[in-house]
């Protein structure tokens, strides 16, 4: 399913784990409006559901988009309203620390962006390259980034896990955006931390160039699951193909005269 010059094709699964007892995970898939979701919540039982659940829930009304700028208005007006309503739940639990990361997929014609809030992830593999596109809200990651630790010691840091951003946590969603152009081929793949905490890069990449999206996103939990799965685990893998040419336009370029 797609629209203008790609056509997409998703695969997605969500696992609680060998360790935790319920899924703070959410995800949502909406190629039809050109949006998909990994959300991982935080705050207990009743509280991380709540707030994953929420952004998926308000993301989820979306709709159809004009525009790459209208599709993104959407989306952060939805965010927006999700963050109020997960405030206002940690108000009525007396002040818990209630949130969610999130990283969101958002995708009209040919451009792309990513949207995202603490260490859930956005990988892109193409031409047979992979790289991470977001950059995780992490403590560990701001020191990184300072200097002041190398990778070595990045990796058995004690606060490895601390996440600096997340929706419901601060006075209004606190987000990175990054954008580009579609490539034929693309694959993009959202993930909870669950999957990198097991999984390393080379193996996603792997999975994704040897499977379908649903088959390698089945495949990538299996692992997780076989490795321990320590928290919940939440995959999203999304291959966009060129849509065959339209005879009746007479293989006429898109006019694209707006993006993000």
């Amino acid at each position: 399913m797609g629209t203008g010059q790609f056509i997409y094709e998703t695969g997605a699964g969500s696992d609680t784990g060998v360790v935790r007892d319920h899924n703070e995970d959410s995800y949502l898939s909406k190629p039809e409006s050109g949006v998909w979701v990994v959300a991982d919540g935080m705050g207990g039982h009743e509280a991380g559901d709540f707030a994953s659940q929420a952004i998926v829930e308000k993301i989820s009304s979306i709709g159809r988009p004009a525009s790459a700028p209208d599709l993104q208005a959407r989306f952060m007006e939805r965010l927006t309203r999700a963050h109020d309503v997960i405030v206002e739940q940690s108000q009525a639990l007396g002040g818990a620390t209630i949130g969610a990361t999130l990283v969101a997929l958002l995708v009209h014609e040919e451009l792309f962006a990513c949207i995202w809030s603490g260490d859930s992830r956005i990988y892109l593999l193409r031409d047979g390259a992979f790289r991470q596109v977001t950059t995780d809200h992490t403590e560990v990651q701001e020191l990184l980034n300072s200097g002041a630790i190398n990778a070595e010691q990045a990796e058995h840091w004690p606060r490895k896990n601390v996440i600096t951003r997340a929706i419901g946590v601060s006075s209004s969603p606190n987000t990175d955006e990054t954008f580009g152009s579609l490539q034929a081929g693309d694959v993009f793949l959202l993930c909870s931390d669950g999957l990198t905490e097991h999984v390393e890069d080379h193996e996603m990449a792997a999975a994704l160039t040897n499977h379908d999206p649903q088959a390698a996103c089945d495949a990538l939990i299996q692992t997780t699951l076989s490795r321990g799965a320590r928290d919940n685990v939440t995959v999203i893998a999304v291959r966009c193909d060129a849509r065959p040419l339209d005879p009746a336009a007479n293989g006429e370029p898109l006019d694209w005269t707006q993006g993000f």
